[in-house]
């Protein structure tokens, strides 16, 4: 019996159908991919296989038995676990309370805190997560903590876990460990259904893939039988250009005063061109994200200057990088980049009141027309301006962050991880608002651990602990990049 299945399951919401007579299987043992653009379903799925919502048709089975009613919580969780992007460990509680959360072993009615840790390290050891249990998760890297959320759903007696985006924020060598873990565990029994928006994780770790487009159910296959192309195409419709090299840009003359100029940042100095496209790649200890929030003043540098033209930039003050002309996309949109209950057209004006009206008074039809543009701009799926951001797909969330990048005409753009869990069309429209910025004259500093990121660059720097060990022009091979960001020289 399949350890889960969907069949012909359908969701409406209002006038929009979330899903369309959709089946899938995961067969025990395996590592299923999940795959398909923003808004293709796999959320609306997602909800039904853990029992968040109830299908307006068709049925959810694990072990060939019904799934219970949506109203029997611990049924659920003793059949599947969803281990989301958004982590929901608790940091503010020990790893040991995270654990057994509502479900503190008691003696006498009084929380046993002892046999707590006891249980809960001896719990984390025999799935291989080793972690302090006494100390404050808060503490632990996000590797740890969806390990620590793993190791939480078996103990309710779960094998089927659902991993939804587990890679967005991790870097090479934490994934590497993310997935020698996953390995372990399928040895071991525990199945896994693996959503992801990076292809190449999906031919890494995954025995079969579904694809899933606009509502409905187009492809599962062995992965080794489908190629990237063949899985681009079924997931958009159409072979897309991401899959080519980028297309031949002119040469950048990096004369006259650059648009950006880091001298001794903390060590680090780099130059960027009036035009130019430069990448920034590393491992996670490299240094190149703390660089790249110092730049743009979410961190305070113990030295270094850091220029915009002429000016010279006040350290750690995000006003005075924005007041200069630097727009930028963070790292965590969740965290960073959104105010959630606003709407798209006050997420996208944000950084630019200037323009909404005069005097300190801001103008709603302006914002809003503002807003209007941004979405036509950069194809984000919204029912208008006014819309809450929140209730977007991931991917036209990050379209959102990026729109405001780029509302005040920067005359440098400095991109955190700019397609971290967005699909493959909005990856497209990211990058290309990238290249655009720098057509227009921008200096545009990219820094990501996705190498499709890069590839738009004129060059790509790598960083080591810190200190710049190599510099890449356009036309870089994968190993040789990948292999100076571990630090092997050729």
């Amino acid at each position: 019996m399949p350890a889960a299945a969907a069949e012909s399951v359908s969701k409406r919401f209002g006038v929009t159908v979330a899903l369309d007579q959709v089946s899938m299987q995961v067969v025990p043992g395996e590592i299923h991919a999940l795959v398909g653009r923003n808004g293709a379903g796999k959320s609306t799925l997602v909800s039904l296989l853990t029992g968040l919502q109830a299908p307006d048709a068709g049925t959810v089975s694990f072990d060939g038995v019904p799934a219970p009613p949506v109203a029997d919580r611990a049924g659920w969780r003793s059949r599947v676990a969803c281990v989301y992007q958004k982590s929901t460990v608790i940091g503010e509680l020990s790893v040991a309370e995270n654990v057994f959360l509502n479900r503190q072993p008691r003696r006498r009615g009084l929380i046993g805190w002892k046999a707590m840790r006891e249980q809960a390290q001896e719990l984390l050891a025999a799935w291989g997560v080793q972690v302090e249990v006494s100390q404050p998760a808060s503490a632990l890297p996000v590797e740890q903590r969806q390990l620590v959320e793993i190791a939480r759903a078996l103990s309710y007696g779960s094998r089927f876990i659902i991993l939804d985006e587990p890679t967005a924020q991790l870097d090479a060598d934490a994934i590497s460990g993310l997935f020698a873990k996953m390995a372990a565990l399928k040895s071991q029994g525990v199945t896994f259904l693996f959503i992801s928006h990076h292809l190449a994780e999906v031919y890494q770790i995954c025995d079969t893939v579904t694809v899933l487009r606009d509502a409905r159910h187009v492809l599962t296959a062995p992965v080794s039988d489908v190629s990237q192309a063949q899985l681009v195409a079924a997931m958009t419709g159409e072979a897309t250009s991401l899959l080519a090299p980028p297309g031949n840009r002119a040469r950048v003359e990096r004369s006259g005063v650059p648009a950006l100029k880091v001298v001794e940042l903390d060590g680090l100095s780099l130059e960027i061109a009036a035009g130019e496209i430069v990448g920034l790649a590393g491992s996670g200890s490299s240094g190149k994200m703390t660089a790249a929030e110092t730049i743009v003043g979410l961190r305070k540098a113990a030295s270094g200057t850091v220029y915009v033209g002429q000016r010279k930039l006040r350290p750690g003050s995000v006003p005075d990088a924005l007041s200069a002309g630097i727009g930028f996309v963070p790292q965590d949109r969740h965290r960073e980049g959104l105010v959630a209950g606003l709407s798209v057209a006050e997420n996208a004006t944000m950084t630019v009141p200037e323009k909404l009206g005069r005097a300190g008074f801001l103008s709603a039809k302006r914002r809003d027309q503002l807003g209007t543009e941004a979405i036509e701009a950069f194809d984000i799926k919204a029912s208008g301006p006014e819309q809450p951001v929140a209730d977007l797909s991931g991917g036209n969330q990050q379209k959102v962050v990026m729109a405001r990048a780029m509302a005040n005409d920067p005359s440098v753009l400095v991109l955190l991880q700019p397609t971290a869990g967005v699909d493959v069309r909005a990856k497209e429209t990211l990058l290309a608002a990238a290249t655009q910025a720098a057509a227009r004259g921008a200096g545009v500093l990219i820094v990501s651990d996705d190498l499709d990121d890069l590839r738009p660059a004129d060059r790509v720097i790598v960083l080591y602990k810190g200190t710049i060990v190599d510099e890449m022009p356009r036309g870089w091979h994968d190993h040789t990049l990948i292999a100076a960001m571990e630090g092997v020289t050729a």
